[in-house]
């Protein structure tokens, strides 16, 4: 049975797009359908084409570029580029570099072992002389980024200081690379010792408001939620630019008739009366969440007012 006949609607479209490849039809360098044409051609969700483009990206045949959108890997290895038939030279300090860089650029799903490979001039192969794979190259890259960007030192005073240090320096990472809150859990957290020196500071200052247990188990559970969930929609928000090759401000204009039809139409008054206000500042929206936040608990709690605030 051809690809485009078996399995479910993402594994089709792999499949074809696959077969373009194979066939030269495709050739490296050149852009392949984006998700919105996946879904005109193929009659599918979004979410589906994404998917599809996930698989080819996962099996090292595409790659997703700012400004170019996803387009056919070119090949590691270059006419009249040599490719280190040994790992001499090279580090595991190198590899994580590398996947940093390319993640910071293409996110996440570019990072794979070959591309890596090609970065440094040396086969996939030498690569697992100094890391596991990608499940281990993904943990020492947490370790990296939390490890070059510790918490201040002992001598910060206040619960409301603390917590916003540490909160506010999380925003700072997720904004520098997007691809962390990918791989960063609320519930199910990697054990990087350097991040979980977060979770025992948050302790450390809620300690001072003498919350019962189970509250204070919970402010510790919704802080890092709360700024890791809006880091996930800015996240979301760049992947969408670079397969759509569309910024935030464009997208409307596209679905500008539409989204005024809707707001219009007198169901929506509120939203009406928002209008252009809408561009979403996630800068912004990250200050007003964590401020409110930490503003519930001094009114929830009265002797957290005794002690000293910033807003850095």
């Amino acid at each position: 049975m051809p690809p485009d006949q078996r399995g479910r609607p993402f594994e089709r479209i792999a499949g074809a797009l696959r077969e373009r490849i194979a066939s030269g039809e495709l050739r490296p360098g050149d852009r392949v359908p984006s998700t919105r044409q996946l879904v005109r051609d193929w009659g599918v969700a979004m979410a589906t084409a994404s998917r599809a483009l996930a698989v080819l990206r996962d099996e090292g045949l595409v790659v997703t570029r700012p400004g170019a959108g996803t387009v056919v890997r070119v090949p590691e290895r270059p006419p009249g580029r040599r490719v280190r038939s040994a790992d001499h030279g090279l580090s595991r300090a190198q590899i994580v570099a590398a996947a940093l860089a390319r993640a910071d650029a293409d996110g996440l799903e570019a990072v794979t072992m070959r591309s890596i490979a090609g970065e440094l001039g040396v086969t996939p192969m030498s690569l697992y002389h100094h890391v596991a794979g990608r499940e281990e190259l993904e943990y020492l890259m947490i370790r990296t980024v939390f490890r070059a960007h510790p918490l201040p030192g002992p001598g910060l005073a206040g619960w409301r200081s603390r917590l916003e240090s540490v909160y506010r320096l999380q925003w700072r990472l997720y904004r520098r690379h997007p691809w962390l809150a990918e791989l960063l859990s609320v519930t199910r957290p990697p054990l990087v010792p350097e991040a979980m020196v977060h979770g025992e500071w948050t302790l450390q200052a809620l300690d001072e408001l003498g919350l019962p247990p189970a509250e204070r188990t919970r402010a510790a559970l919704a802080l890092p939620a709360l700024v890791r969930g809006l880091a996930l929609g800015a996240a979301g928000e760049l992947r969408a630019e670079r397969e759509t090759r569309m910024r935030n401000a464009q997208w409307w204009s596209v679905v500008d008739a539409e989204a005024t039809a809707l707001v219009e139409s007198g169901r929506l008054p509120r939203l009406a009366a928002v209008g252009q206000a809408a561009v979403v500042d996630v800068d912004g929206v990250f200050d007003h969440a964590l401020t409110a936040y930490l503003d519930g608990i001094a009114q929830r709690h009265p002797r957290s007012r005794t002690t000293p605030t910033s807003r850095a």
